[in-house]
């Protein structure tokens, strides 16, 4: 029962495209078997809404009378880069402000932008023949900009790690406070709705991919970095580890408030929370069988973030379902489960991506090229050396 891109596009075009988020098709192939599904079905649209600290975007200013070819530059007091072009900039997530610190960052400044506000550019230079001003002070809106995209070398991670601490003390990580004693897990995935774990081998999801990036349309532009396909699979093929990431970019003038939010973890710093979906395409029952999975089949591995090493014990594997129940045990041990990422806005998201497909004509690309597999070179450490080593 193999359908081509073209067919599915072909029936996206005229309309007749059958969509289904994830969540409706992992129903209707337990009512009518993943093979009655795959029949059944064309895409099948995903959704997550998480932190993302790999998140930031290119901005272009155009030029002032006369130029100035910014080398500091600060809006709204965070640093963004000078190392490119006269007037573009590339401002990342996770940068904080100078003045106050972890509670305002790049994120903020995005989401600031996106909302409509005007932010406080300052930028310095040393002055040349063809850019002679040295410095200038305004203030501009998204609106003002040239261009403004986001470029997100890592997002959507494809499994993610549940966080335990079994310490003696409290730690502040990117997956929120982790009390000490193993007294409470906190998890970051949509499980059944995540992007990768719908295409856990990478089959539809690859360069060129048409998607969801904070309610704007946009593309996976490369492997996300960290990228590691290689780590430990289940019965499914199905990663029970962080493995599978996507470098993301979309047009800011195109996205929403709604699916891109700042934030400031206690004692960790700045991160941006960013809404990211996929389509795909229903080709054939193999594929079908990894879309139909539910929470209850998806495993997660819990590490011991109490542990400050590279590599940090894992404790247990539970399953999506586990986590959503509120808690999960662990030696004996009950153990309170909380997400840091938001499930409704992950509904939400692969919602209005089949509203895309099935009402807007929204067609699928054929990734230009495949992620890097199995096999591919792995993931590399950074050693510590000194310069005699070398």
């Amino acid at each position: 029962m193999a359908k081509s891109w073209e067919e599915i596009n072909a029936r996206i075009a005229s309309g007749d495209a059958v969509v289904m988020t994830a969540e409706e098709f992992g129903a209707l192939a337990a009512d009518e078997g993943v093979k009655g599904a795959a029949k059944k079905v064309d895409v099948v649209t995903t959704g997550t809404f998480g932190p993302m600290c790999s998140t930031g975007a290119f901005l272009n200013f155009g030029h002032s009378d006369p130029p100035i070819r910014m080398g500091e530059i600060t809006l709204n007091d965070v640093p963004a880069s000078g190392g490119l072009a006269a007037v573009d900039t590339y401002i990342g997530g996770t940068e904080p402000s100078l003045t106050a610190g972890i509670e305002y960052g790049g994120a903020h400044v995005l989401e600031d932008l996106l909302r409509g506000r005007a932010v406080h550019l300052k930028a310095t230079s040393t002055g040349t023949d063809c850019y002679p001003r040295t410095e200038i002070d305004t203030w501009v809106t998204l609106d003002d900009l040239n261009q403004a995209y986001f470029f997100n070398p890592r997002n959507a991670y494809q499994n993610y790690a549940v966080a335990v601490n079994t310490s003696d003390r409290a730690l502040y990580t990117y997956l929120g406070t982790l009390l000490p004693r193993l007294s409470n897990a906190t998890y970051c995935s949509a499980g059944a709705l995540s992007p990768l774990l719908n295409d856990p081998t990478y089959r539809t999801i690859g360069v060129g991919t048409r998607c969801f990036v904070a309610g704007a349309p946009g593309y996976v532009a490369w492997e996300g970095t960290q990228h590691n396909p290689h780590d430990a699979r289940d019965e499914h093929g199905v990663p029970v580890k962080p493995a599978g990431t996507l470098a993301v970019m979309a047009d800011m003038k195109q996205a929403s408030p709604e699916f891109f939010s700042a934030a400031s973890f206690t004692g960790y710093g700045v991160s941006s929370f960013v809404g990211i979906g996929v389509p795909i395409p229903v080709l054939d029952e193999d594929i079908a069988e990894t879309l139909a999975l539910t929470d209850a089949d998806i495993k997660a591995t819990v590490f011991d973030y109490g542990v400050q090493r590279r590599s940090r014990p894992a404790l247990a594997q539970v399953t999506y379902a586990q986590l959503r129940s509120g808690e999960i045990e662990i030696d004996g041990k009950k153990i309170p489960t909380g997400p840091i990422s938001s499930l409704p806005k992950a509904r939400a998201i692969a919602a209005e991506l089949k509203r895309w497909v099935s009402e807007e004509r929204m067609l699928l690309t054929k990734p230009l090229q495949q992620l890097p597999q199995v096999g591919s070179q792995a993931t590399k450490p950074l050693e510590i050396r000194t310069e005699e080593a070398i």
